[in-house]
Parts: C-alpha cells; structure tokens; sequence
C-alpha cells in the first residue's frame, strides 16, 4: 500500500511546492515612498507654478491620485506610529514629536503589531531606508517591529548634507546628499533576491527643514527665482522670508523627486515595474505663508511682530489643524489595477494604509486585532464607493513648543476644532464657503452654524470615547 501511495504523496509535495512558488511570483512588491513634512501644494500635478516634480507627478499621473488624503495628527511621530499600528498617536502614548533632549527613552511599545511584521511572517522581504522617529531605544528598533533591514536614523533630525546614519547596526557619517545616499540603498535593496516579495518602506527626511544644500541641478530652478506666494496681503506677512523659505523649500522638494526618478527607473531596469505596487505620501502637510504661519501642526508666526503670548501658547507658535497641516499628498500606481489619471475624491488618512497593505498582499488581518482604519482597496478598484463615510476625525496634543488638546471633526463642508486646554482657541470653519479657513465662525449665533457645531462637538466626544482619549476623563473631571 505504502508503495501505492508514494506517487500520490510526491505528486502533493511538488504541486504544494509549486503553489508556493507561484504565489511567491504573483505576490506584488510594494514600495512605499515617505516624504517628511510635505504639503499637497508642493507638487506640478496640483497645479503649483514652481514645484519641480516630473517622476513624482509620473506616479500621480500613472496611478490613482488620491485628492482627499488626511494625517491624524500633523506632525512626524504620531503620524507614523498611526501609518504602523492603524491606531490613533493617544491609543498608543505617542501625541507629539518625540524630542530626545527631554524624552530620550519614550517610542513605540514593542508589543505593538504592524503591517511590516504581518507581510514579513507571510513571506516578505522587508526593509525601512530612512527615518524611523518612534524610538530610540534598542527595543524600540525598526527590526522588532517587522523590517528585516534597516539603514537610516532612529532620530526625527538629520542634516541633509554628510549625515549620520545607521548602516549594518552602527552609527556612520557618510559622504553625500541624504536623499542620493538613501536611494542608492534603495537601488541596492530592490536589486537583491527576486524570489521573494519585497517591502520596501522608504522614508526620506525632505523637505523638512533645513532644506539646504542640494545639488546644483535642484537649486538651479530656484536660485534666482521670485516665487508666487499664496497669502502675500496677509497683515503685517514677512513676505520676503516667505519667498526666501519658499525657494529653498521647493528646492528640497526637487531633490527628492530626482531620486524618485532614480528608483523608477530602477525598477524598470531590473523588470520589477510590472510587479511592484508604488505608494507615495507624506507624514503631514507644510504651510508657507498660509494663514499668516509657516511649518505644520505645531506652526509657527511668519509675521513681521510676533502675537504676544498667552498661557499654554509661547509668543510665535500656531498650534493648528489646518487643511495645509493635516492634508498629504498621496498617490498609488497599482500595475493592473489602477487607471491612469485616476481621481479618488472619497476621504483617507494614514490609518488605512494597515488595512490596505494587507488586502494588497493577500494577508488575512489576526483576529481581535483593532484597527481604526478601512482598506481603500474598493475606492482603487471603483467598486462599493457611492457610501463610503467622508468624515474625519484627528487628534493633535501638543507638549513642546505650546500646550494643547486640540481635537477635530471634518466633513467636506465644515470643520470643528476643539482644544479642550484651551477653549478660546475652538474653530468652525464653513468649508464650502470659506476653503482657505480664513473666517473662524465659532461664536456664530447662525441656527444652522450653531446646529453643525454641536453635530460635529458630539463626533468628537464619540470618538474621544471609542479611542478611550484620557483627555476626555479631565474634561469630565474639569481639569
């Protein structure tokens, strides 16, 4: 009998081998391409008079470009823990930048579960080349929590010319722009070993300040340039810093899509285009004189004479959540599935990148692990979207430069801004009406204005509650 079966038994083996080797090869790549402080603005495809972006506008124009892209909190580390875990910055303690001067030991918990570990356990080749900024701790490493590979800093500050990174596990100053040298070893990455699927996460540090030097070919556009500017009549606007910033800032834009340019032309090179899905975005938005402020959430007064100070909030800061702050740019070029020129209008934020990936790579989420986001598969796909829920919720406590518990609802009509530390700061804005956020109708004694407040006040306190927000127990105690 035993003899019988042997043939059977063999003929098992190998086609169960030969599945998994199929399954290896159909598997897509993905590559996720990470600017650091980006603004929607800063791109050709968005209409910017000035941005020097041909490949990145490539993969907009490719792909889907998704119009409707929101962070949960606009600044670096609760953005990207929110990217890993699909949890909001207060579900996992991470509710502003973290400053290693202060906080040296404060990160991610190693328990937390992210996509990168689920896709590694599936079989994938991970790696993250760049920034991490959620810990710098050895327990607080990229490799625990999913990435094979790891070049780059644990830090949120570089320099972008000769930095230090962290290559094979040790600190090293290397010769070159940051940009050039982090896609190089992106090159090297997506050049290894095709027989398995690749993740690549790679996290540049530009634009953020400070934006220069770049190469000559980067700065060349902007050198002698009088940019347009979007708020020039703003009251008492330092209009000539703004442009000067400006310059510099689109420069660093450039550098990063030249390299852009270098990794596409990558993976055509090494026939990987066909195979391999590309997502880019940003971990918040930039304002550049918009409203009066420069920088993100955490903003900051571009005016000639600084607003005085008041009690949580130092002279010169702008705590915000402004479109400009919490919009990224944000596109996915989906070989097969995806249409050129495509437009996804429905709203997303980085909590759907968990869900996504996932459905993506055909891996099944665990049980009883919650995630806040949904997999914006369909909209990719056109299929099931004439009900998805367009509202918005984010969050942003901030703990450096000024104090806060700002907490937002968002609609594509209105927006309501709670900062429950400091209540004279709330703001309602009329998106329809008003899109640059220029009139704050908060004290507004309009019936439906007072009836949309109360609407949105009452998302916020649900959310708040479901998130199980700490700073929804100090409002209840009046603290």
């Amino acid at each position: 009998m035993w003899n019988s079966l042997k043939p059977f038994l063999l003929l098992l083996v190998i086609s169960s081998l030969f599945s998994n080797v199929v399954d290896a090869a159909t598997r897509p790549n993905i590559l996720f391409i990470f600017t650091d402080d980006q603004a929607p603005w800063a791109l050709g495809r968005s209409g910017h008079p000035h941005a020097h972006t041909p490949h990145i506008d490539q993969i907009f124009q490719e792909g889907a470009y998704l119009i409707n892209s929101f962070t949960t909190t606009p600044v670096c580390s609760p953005s990207r823990a929110s990217l890993i875990t699909s949890r909001y910055g207060s579900e996992v303690g991470i509710t502003d930048w973290i400053n290693p001067r202060v906080e040296p030991k404060h990160g991610l918990n190693p328990k937390t579960m992210t996509w990168m570990q689920l896709l590694k356990e599936s079989g994938y080749r991970t790696g993250l080349i760049g920034k991490w900024h959620l810990g710098l701790l050895d327990k607080q490493h990229p490799t625990k929590f999913g990435y094979d590979y790891f070049m780059g800093f644990r830090g949120g500050g570089n320099v972008p010319k000769d930095p230090k990174l962290e290559v094979n596990g040790k600190e090293t100053k290397l010769k070159g722009l940051l940009p050039d040298i982090l896609v190089d070893d992106a090159i090297r990455f997506i050049g290894q070993e095709q027989g398995t699927p690749f993740l690549l996460s790679l996290h540049f540090r530009a634009p953020h300040a400070r934006w220069l030097p770049v190469a000559a070919e980067d700065w060349q556009p902007f050198e002698n340039l009088d940019p347009q500017i979007p708020n020039p009549d703003y009251p008492d606007l330092n209009v000539k810093r703004v442009k000067t910033m400006t310059r510099e800032y689109l420069a660093s834009v450039a550098s990063v899509d030249r390299n852009v340019g270098r990794l596409l032309e990558a993976l055509k090179t090494q026939n990987l285009h066909h195979n391999t899905i590309i997502i880019f975005s940003s971990d918040h938005g930039y304002n550049m004189g918009h409203n009066g402020i420069w920088h993100k959430g955490n903003g900051h007064w571009v005016l000639n004479t600084k607003p005085k100070a008041t009690k949580n909030i130092p002279a010169g800061q702008r705590p915000n959540m402004y479109d400009h702050s919490i919009k990224v740019p944000t596109a996915v070029l989906w070989p097969g599935v995806t249409q050129r020129n495509q437009l996804v209008k429905q709203t997303v934020s980085n909590l759907d990148w968990f869900p996504t990936i996932l459905e993506m790579a055909h891996v099944a989420k665990p049980d009883q692990l919650t995630l806040r986001g949904r997999s914006i598969v369909p909209l990719l796909k056109n299929r099931n979207v004439n009900d998805w829920d367009n509202g918005f919720y984010a969050e942003y406590s901030t703990k450096h430069q000024s104090k806060t518990h700002m907490r937002m609802f968002r609609t594509p009509e209105w927006k309501l801004v709670r900062d429950f530390l400091n209540p004279t700061r709330d703001e309602l804005y009329n998106l329809t009406q008003d899109p640059a956020e220029t009139t704050n109708l908060i004290d507004s004694q309009d019936s439906k204005t007072v009836e949309m407040k109360e609407e949105l006040h009452q998302k916020i306190l649900s959310h708040m509650k479901a998130n199980n927000d700490e700073v929804l127990d100090q409002i209840r105690q009046g603290t």
